[in-house]
C-alpha cells in the first residue's frame, strides 16, 4: 500500500512538472503575441488614418482607390492574407533580392503576420476614423479654414486630433478583435501563444488543460489592452463633447418623453 501511495504520489508530481513547464513555454509567447498587436495596429494606425482622410476629404480617383483597398482587405481572410504575403510576395522579394544583388535574404514568419494583420486592420480602423470625422461639426473644418489653415492643416491640426479622441471606444474594439485574429499565425510557425500551445500538445497530450491556458491569456490580454485604452480615453474627455454629451442629449430626450 505505501508503495502504490509513494507510486502515485511519484506520477502526480512528475505530471506537475511537466505540465508546469509546458506551461511556461505557452506564457512566453505572450511577448511575441504583444509584440505582434502592437506592430499591426501601428501598421493600421499608421495606414488607417490617411485612408480616412483620403475617403472623405480627398479627390474622386483617391476616394475610388481607397475604397478598393478597404474593400479588398475587409474582404479576404486573414488566413489567405497569410499565405498570400508570406509564401508570395516575400518570395518574390526574396528572389528579386538574389537576382540583382545575389545576397539572400530571410523574412521572417513574424514579420509577414506583423504585415498581414496591419493591412487588414488599417481597412477596419480607416472606416473608425472615417466614422470619427463624419461625426465632427462640419463648422470645425470651415472655422479653420476662417482663421487661415490651410486644407491640410486644418485635417491635421483641428480634425484629426479629435477624430482620434472620438475613435477611442472603437478602437479597443479593434484591438479585441485583431488580438484573436493573431492567432492564427501560428499557421506560418511565429512563435506566439496559439503556435506554442499547439506544439505543447503535440507532445504532450494535455490538450484541455494547455488550450485553457491559452484561453486565460489571450483573455488577460484583451482585459488589459481595453483597460489602457479606456484609461486613456478618460484621461483625454472633454466635458461637453464627445460620446457622454451624445449619452447626455439622449437621456434629456427620454425624460422629456416620459414627462408627456
Amino acid at each position: 500500500m505505501e508503495f502504490l501511495t509513494a507510486a502515485l504520489s511519484s506520477d502526480i508530481l512528475a505530471g506537475l512538472t511537466e505540465f508546469s513547464q509546458s506551461a511556461l513555454f505557452v506564457a512566453r509567447g505572450t511577448g511575441y503575441t504583444v509584440a505582434l498587436i502592437l506592430g499591426a495596429m501601428i501598421l493600421g494606425l499608421a495606414l488607417g488614418l490617411p485612408l480616412s482622410t483620403f475617403e472623405v476629404y480627398g479627390a474622386g480617383w483617391l476616394r475610388k482607390i481607397t475604397w478598393v483597398y478597404v474593400w479588398f482587405f475587409r474582404g479576404i481572410p486573414i488566413l489567405v492574407l497569410l499565405f498570400l504575403i508570406y509564401f508570395g510576395v516575400f518570395d518574390i522579394i526574396e528572389s528579386t533580392v538574389y537576382k540583382l544583388f545575389e545576397t539572400r535574404i530571410s523574412l521572417t514568419p513574424f514579420t509577414a503576420s506583423v504585415i498581414a494583420l496591419g493591412l487588414a486592420s488599417a481597412a477596419y480602423q480607416s472606416q473608425i476614423f472615417k466614422g470619427a470625422i463624419l461625426s465632427l461639426p462640419a463648422g470645425q473644418f470651415q472655422a479653420a479654414r476662417a482663421l487661415g489653415f490651410s486644407r491640410s492643416q486644418a485635417i491635421i491640426h483641428i480634425i484629426l486630433p479629435q477624430a482620434m479622441r472620438l475613435s477611442i471606444p472603437a478602437w479597443s474594439n479593434e484591438y479585441s478583435i485583431l488580438l484573436k485574429d493573431s492567432a492564427v499565425a501560428y499557421v506560418l510557425g511565429t512563435m506566439e501563444i496559439m503556435a506554442r500551445t499547439r506544439f505543447m500538445t503535440s507532445t504532450t497530450f494535455a490538450h484541455i488543460r494547455l488550450y485553457l491556458l491559452a484561453g486565460l491569456l489571450y483573455y488577460l490580454l484583451t482585459w488589459l489592452g481595453v483597460k489602457v485604452l479606456f484609461k486613456i480615453e478618460a484621461k483625454t474627455r472633454i466635458p461637453g463633447l464627445g460620446h457622454d454629451a451624445w449619452r447626455a442629449d439622449d437621456q434629456l430626450v427620454l425624460k422629456k418623453r416620459d414627462l408627456f
